[in-house]
């Protein structure tokens, strides 16, 4: 539920049309599966897709960003470019919250 609060608060805050511009479905999905939850290193444990601890919730947001970007035709061939181009924006931000909801 919260990852596609994340994608509600996008389209209204911006200009962003993510169904047509693949740099702008690759940003609001890094920010859904960043500040979701969905990245957590419990749930990733519980399902082996952990390698490493430090840095994990980047990795897990990228992989997952990646997955949702090829399942749109439009993307789909070069998923991971437009990911990795809207990459370190796109996870810094973290409105509407102050700081990323897991950070106290």
């Amino acid at each position: 539920m919260v990852h596609e609060l994340i994608h509600a608060i996008d389209l209204c805050r911006t200009k962003m049309d993510p169904l047509n511009n693949c740099m702008h479905m690759a940003c609001t999905e890094i920010r859904a599966e960043n500040l979701s939850g969905e990245c957590d290193w419990t749930r990733e444990f519980a399902k082996g897709k952990i390698s490493k601890f430090a840095g994990h919730g980047a990795e897990c947001a990228k992989r997952r960003a990646t997955l949702s970007v090829e399942a749109n035709p439009k993307c789909r061939d070069k998923a991971r470019e437009y990911v990795d181009a809207a990459f370190d924006r796109c996870y810094k931000d973290t409105f509407p919250f102050d700081r990323h909801p897991n950070l106290r």
